[in-house]
């Protein structure tokens, strides 16, 4: 169906080998029915431009990106890309975690995403905010106190 009919009403006419679709009497769409195999088709022109531009991107696209950071990575993006029924539906999270991953170190995207592997985070802000984990400044050591004052004792006065 065109992207403009969404929510519209339409008459749908079925046939042996064919799918018509009408909108107020004008024919809008015509397939031939799958009954074996791929269960959905879109055609290009009944998408929108902005999801015309990733109809032409393939999983391989995304793997050979996520691979550029290393093996952690690039299995983690196959694993994001297997999650969904259809690949296509995962380009937009795959896309918004790569970015993400600019002006980080290859290690620190390699241990998030081995992290996300093993706690089966795939979704957008899961894998983000372990991202985000690793790349915000290590804490201050526990060995000397952050503030010093004439109050703070220190590990050594309890014992």
């Amino acid at each position: 169906m065109p992207f403009g009919l969404i929510g519209e009403q339409v008459d749908v006419r079925l046939t042996q080998r064919t799918l018509e679709a009408f909108h107020k009497g004008e024919r809008v769409a015509a397939h031939s029915r799958r009954y074996g195999g791929q269960a959905h088709g879109t055609k290009p022109e009944h998408m929108p431009a902005s999801h015309r531009h990733y109809a032409s991107w393939s999983p391989q696209r995304f793997r050979s990106w996520a691979a550029s950071f290393g093996p952690n990575t690039e299995m983690l993006i196959g694993a994001i890309l297997a999650s969904r029924r259809h690949p296509e539906q995962a380009y937009r999270t795959c896309i918004g975690v790569l970015r993400h991953m600019r002006g980080l170190t290859k290690e620190q995207v390699e241990a998030a995403s081995a992290k996300a592997l093993a706690n089966r985070a795939f979704s957008y802000k899961g894998i983000v905010s372990l991202l985000d984990a690793r790349a915000s400044p290590e804490p201050a050591s526990p060995e000397r106190p952050a503030i010093t004052h004439r109050n703070i004792r220190g590990p050594g006065y309890f014992h």
